[in-house]
């Protein structure tokens, strides 16, 4: 299962669980933290900016993520999801731990990207 390409829509879907997330829920900011999220078995959903550069920072976030056997998708901008996270700046990765009230729009986001819960 290799990195999901998302369509415009379902992109818009993974902003808005990120922000529900960080409201409702739980979230890791940036790399380390997705990073470690992962490892301790804790992320539902990985989200990786493709505008990250170089591009070497994220490159082991989607086979760890395989590995766990955890969704990681791909989201055009790092601008975006450091909004969507609640920080004035890029995040080059999130982390959700816990979904909160974007329960659905998570489901759906990781029936959409081919695997299910």
């Amino acid at each position: 299962m290799a990195l999901e390409e998302l369509s415009k829509d379902m992109v818009e879907k993974v902003y808005e669980a990120v922000e529900v997330a960080k409201a409702t829920g739980k979230i890791r900011k940036g790399t380390n933290e997705a990073t470690k999220a992962l490892e301790k078995g804790t992320a539902k959903l990985v989200v990786i900016a493709k505008d990250v550069s170089p591009p070497e920072i994220t490159m082991h976030i989607p086979l760890l993520a395989e590995e766990k056997n955890v969704v990681c998708v791909q989201v055009p901008s790092k601008e975006e999801l450091g909004a969507a996270a609640g920080i004035d700046k890029g995040a080059a990765s999130i982390a959700i731990v816990q979904e909160g009230e974007a329960k659905e729009v998570l489901k759906e986001i990781i029936q959409k990207a081919g695997k299910k819960e």
